[in-house]
């Protein structure tokens, strides 16, 4: 079938990042843009813009927001008919009480658990969630759509499609294409140093699409391979192959008992109940214990067990944000009495190469150089992928063209689709946020509806503006895209001040760097787009000439002949 390896590798890479590459631009694309989801989620809710705070009181704080928590009434309703007897009015046999933060989190987001008395399924618990100011505990809205952290980060490793796990098989299977398409590409390219400094942007359009894509490749090689191998091994025992909570599941339930109890740390409810100590005092101890390790002490996670009952405990996270590796160090006390239980002992070899790997992934650390060559990088793998399909469009553009196929006009339009369609989609929520009623009921509905609206109707465009693509010609709906995402890229800071007050002046002058930053990568997306409109524009007038003149010629060779 190939003549030798290299034939071989040519043709996977090109039909893998051809039949994949559109999901792995999402995934490169989102994931960028979720290096400052936190960020974004401070733009898209005026609510939350102040400065971010340590973990506050438990005693003054925590303890009054969770106990005001209460499963929704629409998932109570939903497990009526699994639960054999009455519902009661106010759970309040709690399995767990957690509150997590970040550095770079003003809010707090907390969340807890209640065992249903009469469950047929006793592992199946009621659930609920909140978002508070964790200056004096006041209730947030949580009804309302937080678009970094809640849409545009599982976007790049699930694309939100929920149902049976779907998006995750899909972004998985895009990542092993990744992986196969990163090898093949290192062997088709054998001069890769070469590569590393070729773009010549004034050649042929052919020529200049390809010295980026080879580019994009070559400079962030690691990045892309690191990363779509991290991704892989983060979700492989929870998605991929959960075996200890599907085929297994008897067995793992016996395999934690038999860990609790070498742990240290009871397994379930002993049914006698108990109050709780002071968790502050716990939480100063935790502190005292890792300053003592010559660690930092901010707590980034905060976790009650069994609340109210005798085997309740205790769990303090550190944040960790002082290194890359995402580590716990984990302290854990009795809750009745704040005796401590357990102190997590080092990480294993192994545990500490997990660590690390998940850690440099997931990038919970605070360094913001590192961040902005993470998005970068993201950044790369995207345009490395849309420079593919340019080069694959404007390769078979014309030998379509000469035999009458359609094929070309297909694959273009999906890439104008999942190149400035998604940049569009992505500005689209955005401007949807500032514009739509913050009382509307739904409205993070709405504002997903925005996305995919606007995702379709570029897909649609594309489609409509792709006849001269089967004449040989680019197709316009690039230039008009281009031309589309700067007006959206301007509309949204300018919505931003006209509907919060927070201009740049403002927020540059305050120094909030979350706001100021979105509204700055916005206006530098604009200028990048307007610019690449402008040569789109210069360089479609002489392919389209030069067109002009190819179909005169034919004309007049038709006529000598007749």
């Amino acid at each position: 079938m190939f003549q030798n390896f290299r034939q071989a590798m040519a043709w996977l890479h090109t039909w893998f990042g051809l039949v994949l590459g559109f999901v792995l631009m999402a995934a490169f694309f989102f994931g960028a843009l979720s290096v400052f989801d936190r960020e974004i989620d401070r733009w898209a809710l005026p609510a939350t813009r102040f400065e971010p705070q340590p973990m506050p009181s438990f005693e003054r704080v925590l303890r009054p927001a969770f106990e005001r928590l209460q499963p929704d009434p629409a998932l109570v309703e939903a497990m009526r008919p699994r639960v054999d007897g009455p519902m009661p009015e106010r759970f309040d046999r709690i399995a767990y009480w957690s509150a997590y933060t970040t550095h770079r989190d003003p809010v707090l987001a907390i969340y807890a658990g209640w065992e249903v008395p009469g469950a047929r399924d006793p592992d199946e618990q009621l659930y609920a969630l909140g978002t508070i100011d964790p200056r004096d505990g006041s209730a947030l809205r949580d009804d309302q759509l937080k678009i970094g952290s809640g849409f545009f980060y599982p976007m790049h490793y699930s694309l939100t499609v929920d149902w049976k796990n779907l998006g995750f098989w899909i972004v998985g299977l895009a990542a092993m294409a990744m992986l196969a398409a990163l090898v093949s590409g290192a062997v088709m390219h054998r001069r890769l140093f070469r590569e590393l400094f070729t773009f010549r942007p004034d050649r042929a359009r052919l020529r200049s699409v390809l010295d980026l894509h080879n580019l994009t490749g070559v400079v962030a090689l690691p990045f892309h391979f690191f990363f779509a191998f991290t991704g892989l091994l983060i979700f492989a025992s929870t998605y991929y192959f959960p075996v200890g909570h599907t085929q297994l599941h008897d067995l793992h339930e016996l395999h934690e008992k038999h860990e609790a109890a070498a742990l240290g740390l009871p397994h379930g409810r002993s049914g006698v109940p108990a109050g709780l100590a002071n968790v502050d005092a716990m939480v100063a101890e935790a502190q005292r214990r890792w300053e003592a390790r010559g660690m930092a002490g901010d707590v980034g996670f905060l976790v009650l067990q069994h609340v109210g009952d005798a085997n309740g405990y205790v769990s303090v996270y550190r944040a960790g944000t002082d290194r890359i590796a995402l580590v716990g160090q984990g302290i854990h006390f009795k809750a009745d009495t704040g005796e401590l239980l357990r102190e997590d002992p080092p990480a294993t070899p192994a545990a500490r190469v997990a660590e690390f790997l998940t850690g440099l992934h997931l990038q919970h650390f605070r360094h913001w150089l590192l961040r902005w060559l993470y998005v970068l990088g993201g950044l790369s793998g995207a345009a490395c992928i849309a420079t593919g399909f340019l080069f694959f469009v404007e390769k078979r553009k014309r030998q379509h063209a000469a035999r009458g196929s359609q094929g070309a006009r297909i694959v273009d339009a999906l890439a104008v689709a999942a190149v400035t369609g998604m940049v569009l989609a992505t500005l689209g929520i955005l401007v949807a946020n500032r514009v739509l009623p913050e009382d509307l009921p739904g409205r993070g509905d709405w504002e997903r509806w925005a996305f995919w609206g606007t995702w379709l109707a570029s897909l649609v465009h594309a489609a409509w503006r792709s006849a001269p693509v089967a004449r040989g010609l680019p197709n316009p709906a690039w230039r008009e895209q281009a031309w589309a995402i700067a007006l959206l890229a301007v509309a949204a800071p300018v919505l931003n001040w006209i509907t919060t007050g927070d201009h740049l002046l403002r927020t540059i002058g305050q120094g909030y760097w979350p706001v100021a930053g979105v509204d700055l990568s916005l206006l530098a997306a604009a200028a990048i787009s307007a610019s690449v409109a402008v040569r789109l524009g210069r360089k479609a007038r002489p392919a389209a000439a030069a067109a002009a003149l190819r179909g005169a010629a034919a004309g007049q060779g038709e006529a000598v002949h007749a």
